[in-house]
């Protein structure tokens, strides 16, 4: 269709005298156009006779017509002039049709022709008659000294020679290899270093599609909690909308805090993502080439696959994902509490629970601390109390209650020095042995202070350091079991939340506290 348009606008381009593309082009009063020097010609035979037509039209006029310059007609025929004369200039041709210029559709290496379609049909199909997409440039495919065809590799050398070169002796003992067959080789190569890059970027895929359902769960977790948070602000709005306004601004600080983590990691995975693309590309196309030269021309393979940099990166990037949070639920609900302390009866009905009574488990307490009367504060003691369940090496105890579902809270206060840990474990925690410490094995979670009031927490013998300096001894240890939480406050003037543990829990949880010296209370 775009070949019939170009012929008709030739046609409508040609001047009707000398039948070419229009030069100068002129019009006449009746709108036909010719060349100058054409009409010129005309006129002056039609004068000597004295009168004067159109050669199109044979429209007579009493007087030599007045030529007016077409400059329309002149842009448009030298634009049309310029653009035939690049493309015939950048086509290439079939070598065999002498008689007229036939677009080729493949260039022959052996035969060193191009051909177009009916000649391809009868070329030879042997496999010496390499066919690439029509060239002309074939002087790098020809040795530099002897004008042969390049046909060979040499693998010491690292050079493609002809067959010349083979023989005169200069790579004799060398390695010496076809061509074809190093380009098969080559790609067998890229093949490998392709299937690498694929499963790359399916689990670059997966990972952007886990950041995505993650961004939502977040998105819609917030919305809950203004739902919530809102609600909760409904009838007393006047005398509380400072408190409002401060607990819906967490709840957008942390979803912002998210948000913008987990946009940042899907940029940095879709820039990951599409970088590999583009090595799938390349090396696809490097695959789908006929022409084996060009394909062993190119840049070493090795690029293409993932160096150690990258595999570095992109264990960073793993980290990142595994150390996003999650909307911290524990301090919002503190955060409006304290500031409902006027209407703590309806606000624990409608937001949050009370705290819970928690009691000690004498029957768990290791022999080497003492439980007050009360059953609420742990303290070390000489005395030697014996119990199957009691922990037998670390001045450990437990609640006597447990949780299985739901939200919790409970406080405790300190002794201004010492060494503890609180938190909370399994019962099916070992007892005895280096496996039953707290924080030491994968049934236990805690807040653990040592060495002049240093702060970690602890978990599975993993410990992550607090930078905070606490100015307080009062303490909230806030459980949503349903969303796999144990969060960490200090509740100080502000109140200041340590750290939030993220797991997914499988049995019970009790209460858990250690004592080495000093002590700690319930309050």
């Amino acid at each position: 269709m775009q070949g019939m348009a170009s012929a008709d606008l030739r046609e409508e381009l040609d001047c009707s005298i000398c039948l070419n593309i229009y030069t100068d082009p002129v019009t006449l009063r009746c709108g036909h156009n010719f060349c100058r020097e054409c009409i010129d010609q005309v006129l002056d035979t039609q004068g000597g006779a004295g009168r004067y037509t159109c050669p199109e039209c044979r429209e007579k006029f009493q007087d030599r017509p007045i030529l007016r310059k077409n400059t329309t007609l002149c842009n448009i025929a030298l634009r049309f002039l310029s653009t035939h004369s690049e493309q015939e200039e950048a086509a290439i041709f079939c070598t065999h049709c002498i008689h007229s210029r036939v677009p080729a559709v493949k260039t022959c290496l052996l035969c060193e022709a191009s051909l177009c379609g009916s000649h391809l049909k009868v070329h030879s199909k042997s496999e010496e008659h390499v066919l690439i997409e029509p060239t002309t440039a074939l002087g790098n495919r020809k040795c530099a000294v002897h004008k042969k065809m390049l046909e060979y590799y040499c693998t010491n050398d690292a050079s493609y020679i002809c067959v010349s070169c083979r023989l005169d002796g200069e790579h004799k003992g060398h390695k010496i290899t076809a061509v074809k067959d190093a380009s098969d080789k080559k790609k067998e190569k890229l093949r490998n270093v392709l299937g690498k890059l694929t499963s790359k970027s399916k689990e670059t895929e997966k990972v952007v599609r886990s950041l995505q359902e993650h961004k939502k769960k977040v998105q819609e977790k917030a919305a809950g909690e203004i739902e919530k948070v809102t609600a909760l602000f409904t009838d007393i709005r006047r005398k509380l909308e400072d408190l409002e306004k401060r607990a819906l601004g967490e709840i957008s600080k942390q979803e912002n805090q998210i948000s913008i983590a987990i946009c940042h990691l899907i940029k940095q995975m879709e820039i990951k993502k599409d970088e590999l693309s583009m090595k799938m590309y390349h090396i696809q196309k490097l695959c789908n080439m006929a022409d084996p030269l060009t394909i062993l021309q190119e840049s070493d393979t090795g690029d293409l696959c993932c160096t150690e940099e990258e595999d570095e990166e992109r264990e960073r990037l793993d980290k990142q994902v595994h150390d996003l949070g999650n909307l911290n639920e524990g301090l919002i609900s503190e955060i409006v509490h304290a500031g409902l302390s006027d209407f703590m009866n309806w606000v624990k009905r409608m937001h949050v629970q009370a705290a819970v009574d928690i009691s000690l488990d004498m029957n768990t307490a290791c022999e080497d601390i003492d439980i007050s009367g009360n059953l609420k504060t742990i303290s070390r003691s000489e005395i030697k109390l014996y119990h199957p369940a009691r922990f037998q090496y670390y001045p450990q105890v437990l609640s006597s209650s447990s949780f299985t579902a739901g939200r919790h809270y409970w406080e405790v206060e300190t002794s201004e020095s010492g060494t503890w840990k609180i938190g909370m474990c399994y019962p099916s925690i070992d007892r005895s042995g280096d496996d039953s410490y707290f924080g030491d094995n994968n049934k236990s979670w805690c807040l653990r202070r040592y060495n002049n009031n240093q702060y970690s927490v602890v978990h599975d013998s993993k410990e992550i350091q607090l930078a905070h300096k606490f100015s307080c001894q009062t303490l909230r240890i806030y459980l949503d079991y349903d969303a796999g939480q144990l969060s960490f406050y200090e509740l100080g003037d502000p109140i200041r939340h340590l750290h939030t543990i993220t797991t997914t829990f499988t049995e019970p949880l009790h209460a858990a506290f250690c004592v080495w010296d000093d002590w700690v209370r319930i309050l």
